[in-house]
């Protein structure tokens, strides 16, 4: 037996060498190489991405088939700041494995097709929200504006062909403002984007997480649109090119379980999670726990229908700003491969998981996270939580950070960016000031409060 293993591994490295894959001679035998290309801050890619290479599993998973008498591997990991120069880099074969939004998934999808060599396929999904809350619209904290509609006739920064970029476009439609003539779009990398915002040089910013996060916890932007609103569907996913597939089959196998080993992780320890994700992108921790902790981004694998039938969807907005060339998406999206992994480990099966649209993370979205703690503090509902919140300052506590949900949209967000209403005793928070409007408009009795206001009023 050890001897057909050592005559089939021959055999395919030198049938890999012939078709120009990955396959490297290191001087202690062949090494089969797979490149994958991810984003660090873009935090809803982590089980594909920060925290899967923190974690180390896929390299531990290849090392399995190692032991068991295959071929080395080697994993080169190349990290972006957008899923476009991932794109480009599998058009020129140089990456195998790629992680991106959904947009920009598309646009990998069909600029990848031309050739049989670079051609792609959407094997999984990283992590989504139903409503779409991964995608907002932020300001610089003295702005004016209230409302989307404040918007026209400014200068917006986005990263055009994104997933922010399509929230901004599908939302100033919405709103009955041109997303061509009414604003100004100048298409920026999110670094530079932030930086214009705080300059002055753009009135707003329309980016993916972790970015409106990361600027409204640093006090450098407040938010002005949540992209639940739209309430369609957002999330990001995985691609790999055919043609290596074809040659590694065992690689990407190895990674889909990979994947899965690290969203269970995630589901299971979502604060250690945060804390790995943190230290391997440089966004402070909270901020990653703010989407990857409970009731923030759902972490789920399956190619699930309503995330597909959204995907198609999206397909207008890219023919819109002539990015786009014509693609089979259900050829595109294959199916075989994740089930394969699931039907693999054992346990729970493929069709199970595809039709629970449960948020597995464990845990309470309304927490407190207070300094020097290892564990979050549930609360049942806001009201709590600003108890909760008062009582650990009367104790002498330090609060690292606290979360709530939206009262229309259910989105997490920091207790303290949030808009404050006082509906008698009740205290419900709103990513928005438009969001608080709406409940005002069927709730006249509500009044205003801030959240110093509302720690400080709340009945013990």
């Amino acid at each position: 037996m050890k001897h057909w293993k050592r005559l089939a591994a021959t055999a395919a490295a030198a049938a890999l060498a012939l078709t120009g894959c990955s396959l490297e001679d290191t001087g202690s035998g062949d090494t089969v190489k797979v490149v994958v290309g991810y984003q660090s801050k873009t935090i809803n890619t982590v089980t594909a991405g920060t925290l899967l290479r923190a974690k180390g599993y896929l390299e531990q998973r290849l090392q399995q088939i190692t032991d068991g008498g295959g071929a080395k591997y080697e994993v080169e990991w190349q990290d972006y700041d957008t899923g476009a120069p991932i794109t480009a880099q599998m058009v020129a074969e140089k990456i195998d494995i790629g992680s991106m939004g959904d947009y920009p998934l598309l646009i990998n999808g069909s600029r990848t097709q031309a050739d049989e060599r670079s051609r792609t396929e959407f094997i999984s999904v990283t992590g989504y929200n139903p409503k779409g809350a991964l995608n907002m619209v932020v300001v610089s904290p003295d702005s004016a504006a209230d409302e989307l509609t404040d918007l026209a006739g400014q200068k917006v920064s986005a990263s055009v062909g994104s997933a922010g970029h399509g929230t901004l476009v599908q939302a100033l439609t919405r709103a009955g403002i041109d997303p061509v003539g009414g604003v100004e779009v100048l298409n920026q990398q999110p670094q530079v984007g932030a930086s214009a915002l705080e300059s002055g040089q753009v009135g707003a910013l329309s980016q993916f997480v972790a970015w409106p996060g990361l600027l409204v916890f640093q006090d450098k932007a407040k938010l002005l649109y949540d992209g639940a609103e739209l309430n369609v569907p957002t999330f990001h996913g995985v691609v790999a090119r055919k043609d290596y597939t074809a040659a590694h089959p065992e690689v990407v196998d190895a990674f889909l379980q990979a994947q899965l080993d690290a969203t269970e992780f995630l589901w299971q320890e979502p604060l250690e999670a945060a804390r790995l994700v943190a230290e391997g992108s440089g966004l402070p921790q909270e901020v990653v726990y703010l989407y990857n902790g409970p009731s923030g981004t759902s972490f789920d694998t399956t190619l699930k229908p309503s995330l597909i039938a959204a995907f198609k969807d999206d397909v207008q907005y890219l023919k819109s700003i002539g990015d786009f060339a014509d693609l089979d998406i259900d050829a595109f999206v294959d199916h075989k491969l994740i089930r394969s992994a699931f039907a693999a480990r054992g346990g729970r099966d493929y069709d199970s998981a595809l039709a629970d649209t449960t948020n597995q993370t464990t845990g309470s979205g309304t927490e407190l996270w207070l300094d020097g703690q290892d564990t979050t503090q549930p609360a049942a509902d806001a009201t709590e939580l600003l108890r909760v919140v008062k009582t650990a300052r009367a104790q002498g506590a330090t609060i690292r950070a606290a979360y709530i949900l939206d009262a229309e949209l259910g989105t997490r967000w920091f207790a303290d960016k949030a808009v404050w209403l006082r509906d008698g005793d009740t205290f419900l928070p709103f990513t928005t000031p438009a969001a608080a409007q709406r409940y005002r408009q069927t709730h006249p009795a509500a009044q205003a409060v801030s959240y110093e206001q509302a720690v400080a009023e709340v009945r013990s």
